[in-house]
């Protein structure tokens, strides 16, 4: 049997095991499994490119030498020792920033290729003459639309890694007739792919100029597409960007003949655009406003309102208030996440179920800056799946909650996403935690949260503030129930 055809046979193998390992992700329980899966599967398909790319090394007949495996081999290499160290050092709070990242790399890849399958040019060698013309214009296709999905993916990702790791402003970018710009800009792209692929040349510079003027429009469409999304909302881009650098892995397969990175770019796009979809109906938004990069702006600024004075309360209290309790839930948030105060939040529940108090938690959809970022940190802090609740699943008990603990959460607790039509996050379905009893919110300032929104629940007559860092007010409450 040919290296080929083997080669052909691991890529099978690796498509599927890349199936089972997105549906190994999909639950807490299979999620290791789901992971190995993954890990073996990308494995078998670097071991199997690298015995295609030494096959034709060694036909006598393509005259080729043995630089093109010592690049694979220097790519591999330089990419797993940057991979492992990235790998080794990030913090849970920096993972959706690198996760962009990430995903500009497999934009830029797609650029590159794009750019060279341009610079090769089509080879019609065993083709039939009459159908040469086609199969150029086919190709030509795949060159523009990959380059322009991947230049998109590129800049996209980098101004979201910007704004999550705080280099950019949060505040979506609002320039005059921004919707015409994104439209203008799709219609240009349109009508410039459409005079490079009808071109009877290819690969001069005119072609080039074009392909040119196509990238750099897509670079532009990335950059302010994202731009324009508020950080409230950058959850979903990054789901979104996880679904474009898909599809430009899908275009890069077609220009490479690849069949593992058109099954695993469509698995990736997909899978990312559902995602988002689902995300979207949780947030009350329009799926196609995040793809227009228009989310949120239907409602304007919020006006500074005087809500009152808030209360503040210290760990005793607290402790008190919770020993006493029936019924407790916790809505984590980001700021769970940089105060990695999971550990203690995971031992308060134990000692509070220890003395009969039923503990749960409510987690939202956005919660955090990355999809299932707060089950993430729970389940690493070993909390028990089976008390972790969607919003959807926790919402309608809390008018028979006695008490619920707001740490570090902002945006996704604001009642005026459900009171103020005119705050940017209006319609935003909600955690309805100031329908509880007493509710407890642990933050280290009175500061807006990450949409830049005051919260009205910090003012609220059933709610009272526990300032400083989560992690030291958790301990400080476990210590007062000993």
């Amino acid at each position: 049997m040919s290296i080929t055809a083997i080669s052909v046979a691991a890529y099978i193998v690796a498509s599927l095991l890349f199936i089972l390992s997105l549906a190994g992700l999909s639950k807490h329980e299979t999620s290791k499994s789901g992971l190995t899966y993954g890990i073996v599967g990308m494995g078998i398909a670097l071991v199997a490119t690298i015995a295609l790319v030494i096959d034709k090394v060694l036909k006598p007949e393509l005259d080729l030498t043995w630089l093109p495996v010592a690049l694979l081999a220097g790519a591999l290499i330089v990419g797993a020792v940057i991979g492992f160290w990235r790998a080794r050092i990030v913090e849970m709070t920096g993972m959706p920033e690198l996760i962009a990242l990430l995903h500009s790399f497999v934009g830029l890849a797609a650029v590159l290729i794009g750019w060279n399958g341009a610079l090769e040019g089509f080879h019609a060698d065993g083709v039939n003459p009459a159908d040469v013309r086609a199969l150029t214009n086919i190709h030509e296709a795949e060159i523009a639309i990959g380059i322009f999905i991947g230049a998109v993916t590129l800049t996209g990702s980098i101004v979201a890694n910007r704004k999550l790791s705080g280099k950019m402003k949060s505040a979506p970018l609002m320039l005059p007739g921004k919707n015409y710009i994104n439209v203008g800009s799709i219609v240009v792209f349109i009508v410039l792919t459409a005079v490079y692929v009808s071109r009877d040349t290819h690969g001069d510079n005119t072609s080039m100029i074009l392909l040119g003027v196509i990238t750099a429009l897509a670079l532009f469409l990335g950059w302010h597409l994202v731009a324009s999304i508020g950080g409230g909302d950058m959850p979903v881009v990054i789901s979104m960007l996880n679904s474009y650098s898909g599809w430009a892995a899908a275009a890069s397969g077609f220009l490479l003949s690849n069949d593992l990175l058109i099954v695993t770019g469509a698995l990736v796009g997909s899978s990312g655009a559902y995602l988002s979809y689902i995300m979207c109906k949780a947030m009350n938004r329009s799926f196609i406003s995040v793809i227009a990069g228009g989310f949120g702006i239907e409602a304007g600024p919020a006006e500074d309102k005087d809500y009152g004075e808030h209360r503040e309360v210290n760990a005793e209290a607290v402790a008190e208030l919770l020993t006493g309790a029936k019924s407790v839930v916790i809505t984590p948030g980001y700021g769970m996440a940089v105060a990695q105060a999971q550990y203690g939040v995971a031992e308060l529940t134990s000692e509070l179920r220890k003395k009969g108090v039923e503990v749960r938690f409510g987690i939202h959809p956005v919660a955090g800056r990355l999809p299932g970022h707060m089950n993430v940190l729970l389940a690493e802090a070993k909390v028990p799946y089976d008390i972790v609740l969607e919003m959807d699943e926790i919402n309608d008990d809390f008018p028979e909650t006695d008490v619920v603990l707001v740490i570090g959460a902002n945006d996704t607790v604001n009642p005026a996403a459900s009171e103020d039509p005119s705050s940017p996050i209006a319609g935003m379905p909600v955690l309805t935690v100031w329908e509880a009893e007493n509710v407890i919110v642990f933050k280290r300032s009175m500061a807006a949260g990450y949409a830049g929104v005051q919260n009205p629940l910090f003012f609220r007559d059933n709610s009272a503030m526990l300032f400083g860092d989560a992690k030291d007010r958790v301990q400080d409450i476990l210590a007062a129930m000993h």
